[in-house]
């Protein structure tokens, strides 16, 4: 069986969908429908069972999860709201978690890949988005949470106690299908299109950070790609190790974005290029987020390479066409 923890979730529910594309349907879904518009994400999906993340977790920490086997458990449960202050909470949820998911997936021999964030770089700038303790800076509790479980994870890779592939993915500023019941957290390129369709217009941020109108930079990459190297790092469908031959020991903390910065203007242009010609409304930076956002970010994509993937990205135009056909072929609720 594979696991997939926050697997209704945004990027969870896209490596379900992936999963089942290369024709794999034994899959446990992990999550929280507290927020129930979640279950929208898996429409079309084919999966086994779903456990609540709290009985999940009970069962790994008591090892009374009733599965044969675990074939990988690809780890994408969190709370990612960059605005959350509760820090008890938040260190509960995604760092004293995924110690728990780790210490499974290692008793039950299982490769584990499990979700990072390019938030734990904090306001670096360009050419210091490697996963080095100088560059690692993050700007709330939410990076701290992950950046904590990525020292704690380097540590045990350190003293040898991890003996399964096992790889952290930073994501970076992830986009496409199945975001809609983020909100605020949502993606820009969610943002601009609800814009663009309900108002006919798109609002960017005018100059702020030392940028100008609009001219702020992400890394943004396409959410399919970020299931695409779960599966690679876990080894599943066209990844799997050739019959007779032993799997890899993938292990690490690498990033995971498409390794270019665009601007919100280029992001405006894809997506006019879906929607049609809208004007641009440069806004005021919101007083709530200084200190708290991330004006640039790009992916130094080195230590991904240099752990043996190679597969390519996908552009940002090409995604945000995707993201668009995915949504129609699902039916999935109008932005």
């Amino acid at each position: 069986m594979y696991i997939v923890t926050g697997g209704a979730g945004f990027i969870g529910s896209n490596v379900v969908h992936e999963l089942n594309a290369h024709g794999i349907y034994d899959i446990l879904v992990v999550d929280n429908l507290r927020n129930p518009a979640k279950f929208r994400n898996l429409h079309g999906a084919r999966y086994v069972d779903y456990m609540d993340k709290h009985e999940f977790r009970r069962a790994i920490q008591q090892n009374t999860l009733a599965v044969n086997s675990v074939e990988a458990i690809l780890h994408q449960g969190a709370c990612s709201n960059t605005l959350e202050d509760d820090g008890v909470y938040m260190m509960d949820n995604n760092f004293s978690y995924t110690k728990d998911v780790l210490r499974f997936a290692i008793l039950h021999d299982a490769p584990i890949v499990f979700a990072s964030t390019a938030a734990v770089y904090g306001l670096s700038g360009p050419g210091h988005f490697t996963p080095t303790l100088e560059n690692e800076r993050p700007l709330n509790v939410y990076g701290y949470s992950k950046l904590a479980f990525d020292h704690y994870f380097r540590n045990q890779l350190a003293l040898g106690n991890v003996s399964i592939p096992a790889v952290g993915l930073r994501y970076f500023n992830v986009f496409g299908p199945r975001e809609q019941h983020k909100g605020r957290m949502a993606s820009v390129i969610h943002h601009f299109s609800k814009q663009i369709l309900n108002d006919g217009r798109v609002r960017l941020f005018g100059g702020t950070g030392g940028y100008g109108d609009g001219e702020q930079r992400r890394d943004f990459v396409f959410v399919r790609d970020l299931a695409r190297l779960n599966m690679f790092f876990a080894q599943i469908g066209p990844w799997a190790p050739a019959p007779g031959t032993e799997r890899k020991l993938y292990q690490g903390v690498v990033n995971a974005g498409s390794g270019i910065a665009s601007t919100f203007n280029q992001v405006a242009g894809a997506l006019m290029t879906v929607h049609g010609e809208v004007p641009i409304e440069y806004v005021p930076f919101p007083a709530d987020l200084n200190g708290r956002y991330q004006h640039f970010t790009q992916a130094d994509l080195t230590g991904l390479r240099d752990l043996g993937c190679d597969l390519p990205m996908t552009s940002l135009s090409d995604g945000v066409t995707e993201t668009f056909r995915i949504m129609a072929e699902f039916n999935e609720p109008g932005i």
